[in-house]
């Protein structure tokens, strides 16, 4: 295709026509560089960004779009990397803290004990649908059908246990 052909296809339907008509093309030199499966999702978020900026004229369109497509691996490839390195850096941060000491895991127990008491404080039927719901994650509407309840009384019975966990907070902030 000589520049004169390629002219026309961008007066007419500018960048995001000839994207389109090149779309394989593009697809096949992103593989190449290494995108493997993201080539389509990569010349999805080239059409995107083609298609959401104006672009001016441009005397070589074709180049254009490839160097445009080299620039989107470039970029991804450069996320990915600081995406890896923020990974490993979280990963030494966290590593020597990741033991508790003897005194919390003391502590932590008897946080859970105080927790589960004041759970079972609010009664039973309360205490099992809170379980069922926060720990099993069950539907508020299936608890409600399991236990034979209305799903207003679920709702309340939760707001119960709700409560009760607030005040069981605020006196272990004071």
């Amino acid at each position: 295709m000589s520049i004169e052909d390629r002219r026309p296809a961008v007066a007419q339907g500018g960048m995001a026509a000839l994207l389109l008509a090149h779309r394989d093309q593009l697809i096949r030199f992103l593989e190449a560089r290494g995108a493997g499966d993201m080539a389509e999702d990569l010349f999805q978020e080239l059409w995107l960004r083609l298609s959401s900026t104006a672009t001016g004229p441009v005397s070589q369109p074709l180049p254009y779009l490839y160097r445009a497509a080299n620039n989107l691996m470039l970029d991804r490839y450069r996320s990915v990397q600081a995406a890896a390195k923020r990974e490993q850096a979280w990963g030494e941060a966290v590593a020597p803290y990741s033991q508790p000491s003897s005194e919390q895991r003391l502590i932590s127990r008897e946080e859970l004990a105080a927790t589960d008491a004041a759970i079972d404080a609010t009664g039973p039927r309360a205490a099992s649908i809170f379980r069922q719901f926060r720990l099993e994650g069950r539907t508020q509407r299936d608890i409600a059908a399991l236990m034979g309840v209305s799903l207003s009384t679920v709702e309340a019975d939760l707001r119960k246990v709700y409560a009760a966990l607030a005040t069981l907070r605020e006196q272990g902030d004071a």
